[in-house]
């Protein structure tokens, strides 16, 4: 596949100037992909040659514009990545209502609206690839409350989309990361500069992921290579969830 195996497709990226967004934005174009990017800020998406568009998914008038727009100018995309998505709130004792209602409405309430309103254009044309960057956090409970929540929510809805959407050729599928290090780290290696070492005893791997090993799970799931997978949840988490490593260690004397 000289062209590369998304040639003549249409990718569209949520979050594409952040740490996991850029590095699937340089692999999808690296694989042939016309790219759409999105991002709350067009000067924080540079000036790559790519359409982008910049708004809010906290602001449902501004997610229904941005879709109409995308629409209208590039027609239905092929394999949408909502890849979008922020927490700073880390236990339950640093909530608030305001913080809860934000953490919703970015990670999961404008992340549904944003998709259902691409959705009929991508129904009309019988084909299509849905990918949702989640999180471990929607799996097992690592601290981020109200991101963990969004997130299990994201998964119900991609279940909900490859069910109700399988009829019309789309298929929808998640990944969950791990830890993985982008500059979204920064906050707490400056609070802790020994965090990854922390980290490392966590994960039976012993280390966390890097995004590049995100970004191909994203990119397999997107592509023809997963026609017959739909509903599905993916950690992507040097093994985080399958248990928990210091127990082994600690309690039972390791291994």
């Amino acid at each position: 596949m000289a062209e590369g195996e998304f040639h003549g497709k249409t990718v569209l990226i949520t979050g594409a100037a952040g740490g996991l967004g850029s590095v699937f934005t340089a692999l999808f174009a690296g694989r042939g992909a016309s790219l759409v990017l999105c991002d709350r800020s067009a000067e924080a998406l540079g000036n790559d040659g790519w359409p982008v568009h910049a708004f809010d998914l906290t602001d449902p008038a501004a997610v229904a514009r941005a879709a109409a727009d995308i629409l209208e100018e590039h027609g239905a995309p092929h394999v949408v990545v909502n890849n979008a998505g922020w927490t700073r709130a880390e236990t339950l004792k640093t909530l608030t209502a305001d913080e809860i209602g934000r953490e919703i409405d970015l990670n999961l309430t404008g992340v549904a609206a944003f998709t259902s309103a691409l959705l009929p254009a991508m129904k009309e044309r019988r084909a299509g690839a849905v990918v949702f960057v989640s999180s471990v956090n929607a799996l097992i409970h690592v601290g981020n409350p109200a991101y963990s929540a969004a997130k299990a929510g994201v998964n119900a809805f991609s279940r909900a989309l490859a069910v109700e959407g399988g009829r019309y050729g789309i298929r929808s599928n998640v990944v969950c990361p791990g830890s993985v290090r982008t500059r979204a780290w920064a906050h707490r290696l400056e609070k802790d500069p020994g965090v990854m070492e922390h980290l490392r005893r966590m994960y039976p791997l012993g280390r966390i992921v890097e995004a590049g090993e995100v970004a191909e799970a994203v990119a397999f799931l997107a592509s023809d290579r997963a026609s017959g997978i739909t509903g599905t949840v993916l950690p992507v988490d040097a093994g985080l969830t399958a248990g928990f490593l210091p127990f082994i260690d600690d309690i039972l004397g390791g291994t």
